[in-house]
């Protein structure tokens, strides 16, 4: 058998076959019945559909009490004293050492176990260590990890030949008749975009190629990252012979926690080859001098490569997470017959789902017969055309559902560009036009950038499944991309005489001073002056994090919303207001302010902001929310009066997101209120539920004007917008995030009505609800007031 053959047949193991129930589900599915009991008392935290837990599982109730319970009764302290409290410390340390071995498959005689802050700290220390040479190569398979990538600026600062590879290549890559020098090869035993595996023998077999000696290491070393894998499955590092040169691992992955802990294992027999680390700290060295470049570092690998006092209070808890663990499950062989199940279901349950047409709801990624894949599923969904929907949209949905999922490229490039058909020219051509990972791009010209990801725990249970399974059936089946929702609403687009415009009346004039924060409603027949930026003082601050770019936003601080603004234009201040804490008056004259250039981003567009130096309103502000914080401005918006020149062509507006004014029909509001009670339970209390017009965070609110109504949803088919001899152009209709389903009194997060309007109106795909107006031509008139007559052209 020739050795590329060999690594493109090797499986990954997977756990023993689950013994089947009549019903179709194993009954390793529950834990023969356990489960509900072991989620009532061991994780009573879970209050949502918890599916995230190749990001971070769920720990147990009764690690949290022992460990508590242990910290109530022993003084951990720093293990480099020499007192009893010292000693007690080091020897937990130890114990866990050897515990943590042990739930590896293997020993101390094999194994040494060098803590580390999380497992990309323990990658990053295994390539420091590796003695890689500048002939040799460093090489990683698609499947990696972002925190395995980036290795590779290590490797090429030491003048490594750095070679992305497949894993199939392995063989090839190794083979010792391409050897030139010491070189480092690194890949997941599981990867956290598809969950696909592989196996734990790589080590072994390329040890066998070279027939290495105890005096010599082969030249190539191996590094697996093992952070996704261990949480489901039994490493057995003694069941593959020679066995890698590093495993990484993760413990909160694991065990739920503690998040601050992560391992390198390194295998013994490669310890006396390692590189000598750079940097040293303290406790690593049995003896230095101060003016001679001159250290002995401690001979035992754990002392001399654990720089400073570790973790102990984290290193002592981990102890009772793997008494937990063992006491809840019995052991990781249980918990990989559980989630091998739960996945299978879970695949099976998304493959199934069917538009009525037949077309596929979910597109799911890799779980073929072909490889073994763990407790990991990514997929997209596809409406009824085969077009995708926005995976940033169904993410959004599904947390206001009370799913908790993740949605994204997962920092791993490679399996990313490989099951979303991405080449590397796409995504460097995406960040140069500003997209960036974790934003709301989430389909550019059409085509996803990334995905959605469930992934199981040992709590996780059949009916978290089903109940994902029911909210893509309810929000998604039958649902069309190419089409507006608002096509089944019974507008009436003047078909006779289209030239002919909806008269309608102003019924609020809202402006918000400080963006994200709540809104003022000019006083009821008060006129208020139109700018060429839009309303005067609307979205003329910003709030600011120190050294972010970024501004605050509600649906991040919900608090924000507490924040109520008044102006009084006598005296040109804003006054802010919260809950307990005294009004503050701030003047809206620049020559007034203390100001500070900065820099800012709306909607992915860079703009110039100006900080308002003032401690005074810093500390009211961070006091109010929180949060550290501070104001921003743009001057000009101070100063903009309404005889400024209009640039037609590109309307200049404020902080605002798309435009400078944002309409809202009552009539419209009204029909999703309607929406949200024929949706909704009978005796459901969010058939209760208000949603008037200012939860959408409009400046202007429009109703009907006398006989002459106005439909449901009718203003996304105007063109233009006329006040009292001014002219708007409709620049297309507002897309909402989940920020709408804050309500602005109380600050709290519901469900509605963003996750009716996510069902029932879209446009092109997105969730819409309210037009966007910028001025055109001449401002005839310069300000707008409640009572104002509108004329919309269609």
């Amino acid at each position: 058998m020739g050795i590329q053959k060999h690594f493109a047949q090797q499986p990954a193991t997977p756990p023993p076959s689950p013994p089947v129930s009549t019903n179709g589900i194993s009954s390793a599915s529950d834990y023969d019945g356990r489960l509900d009991e072991i989620r009532r008392t061991e994780y009573p935290q879970l209050k949502t559909v918890f599916l995230d837990h190749t990001g971070s599982t769920v720990c147990a109730a009764s690690y949290i009490q022992s460990f508590a319970a242990e910290l109530m009764t022993q003084v951990p302290a720093n293990p480099h004293s020499r007192h009893a409290e010292s000693q007690w410390t080091q020897a937990r340390i130890n114990h866990a050492r050897d515990r943590l071995l042990a739930f590896a498959g293997t020993s101390a005689e094999r194994y040494a176990v060098v803590f580390t802050a999380n497992a990309t700290a323990a990658i990053r220390l295994a390539a420091e260590i590796t003695p890689m040479e500048k002939n040799g190569e460093f090489c990683y398979t698609r499947e990696s990890h972002t925190s395995v990538v980036g290795v590779r600026s290590l490797a090429a600062d030491q003048g490594v030949c750095v070679r992305p590879i497949e894993f199939t290549d392995i063989g090839e890559v190794t083979a010792p008749t391409r050897c030139r020098g010491t070189s480092l090869l690194a890949y997941p035993a599981q990867c956290n975009f598809s969950g696909q595996r592989f196996p734990l023998s790589v080590g072994d077999t390329v040890s066998k190629l070279y027939g290495s000696t105890t005096d010599t290491h082969v030249p190539w070393w191996v590094l697996v990252d093992a952070a996704a894998y261990a949480a489901s499955s039994q490493l057995r590092l003694d069941a593959h012979g020679a066995g890698p040169d590093f495993v990484a691992l993760s413990m909160y992955k694991i065990f739920g926690a503690p998040t601050g802990l992560g391992a390198l294992l390194i295998r013994r027999s490669s310890v006396p080859f390692l590189r000598t680390k750079r940097y040293f700290g303290g406790g690593t060295v049995a003896g230095l001098t101060f003016d001679q470049p001159w250290q002995v570092y401690r001979s035992d690998i754990e002392a001399r490569l654990e720089d400073g006092t570790v973790n102990f209070h984290d290193i002592i808890s981990l102890h009772h997470a793997l008494d937990a663990h063992a006491n809840i499950y019995g052991s990781i062989d249980v918990v990989a017959r559980h989630a091998r199940v739960v996945t299978e279901y879970a695949v099976h349950e998304l493959r199934a789902l069917r538009h009525r047409n037949g077309q596929l709801v979910c597109e799911v990624y890799g779980h073929t017969s072909e490889s073994v894949f763990g407790p990991t599923v990514a997929f997209n969904v596809k409406d009824r055309a085969g077009k995708y929907i926005g995976y940033m949209e169904v993410e959004r949905l599904a947390a206001m559902a009370g799913i908790s999922l993740r949605a994204g490229r997962f920092c791993n490039p490679g399996a990313a560009q490989k099951w979303l058909c991405l080449s590397a020219q796409e995504l460097m051509q995406h960040t140069s036009l500003g997209y960036v990972c974790g934003d709301d791009h989430d389909l550019v010209d059409a085509k996803p950038v990334g995905a959605l990801r469930v992934s199981f725990g040992a709590m996780t249970s059949i009916h978290d499944i089903d109940q994902l399974v029911k909210f893509l059936l309810h929000q998604f089946r039958d649902y069309s991309m190419s089409g507006s929702s608002i096509s089944r609403l019974p507008i009436d687009p003047m078909e006779n005489n289209p030239s002919l415009s909806v008269q309608a009346q102003v019924d609020k004039v809202i402006i918000y001073p400080v963006k994200s924060c709540h809104g003022w409603t000019v006083p009821p027949g008060t006129s208020w002056p139109i700018t060429n930026h839009g309303l005067k003082y609307d979205r003329v601050f910003v709030l600011m994090r120190e050294h972010s770019s970024l501004p605050m936003q509600q649906k991040q601080v919900p608090n924000m919303a507490l924040i109520r603004p008044r102006i009084d234009m006598g005296q040109s201040t804003l006054v802010l207001e919260a809950p307990g804490h005294e009004p503050l008056e701030i003047s809206l004259r620049p020559d007034a302010l203390q100001l500070e250039t900065t820099e800012t981003q709306v909607c992915s567009t860079r703009v110039r902001a100006v900080r308002v130096r003032s401690d005074r309103i810093s500390l009211w502000l961070s006091s109010v929310l929180s949060v550290s914080c501070y104001l921003a401005c743009e001057p000009r918006l101070l100063e903009s009066g309404a005889n400024s020149p209009h640039n037609s062509c590109h309307p200049d507006k404020s902080f605002a997101n798309k435009a400078q004014i944002l309409m809202v029909t009552q009539e419209s509001s009204r029909k999703v209120e309607q929406w949200i009670a024929e949706d909704s339970a009978p005796g459901d209390a969010v058939a209760r539920i208000r949603v008037g017009p200012m939860q959408y965070r409009p400046n202007i609110i429009v109703k009907s004007l006398g006989t002459d109504m106005i439909k449901p949803f009718e203003e996304l088919e105007w063109s233009s917008v006329r006040v009292d001899g001014s002219t708007f152009a409709v620049a297309g209709p507002c897309r909402r995030c989940q920020m709408i389903s804050i309500d602005q009194e109380s600050a709290k997060k519901l469900k509605e009505p963003y996750v009716t309007l996510a069902r029932r109106m879209r446009v092109d795909g997105k969730v819409v609800f309210g037009i966007y107006l910028n001025a055109t031509g001449s401002l005839l008139s310069t300000s707008i007031k409640s009572g104002a007559t509108i004329n919309a052209a269609l």
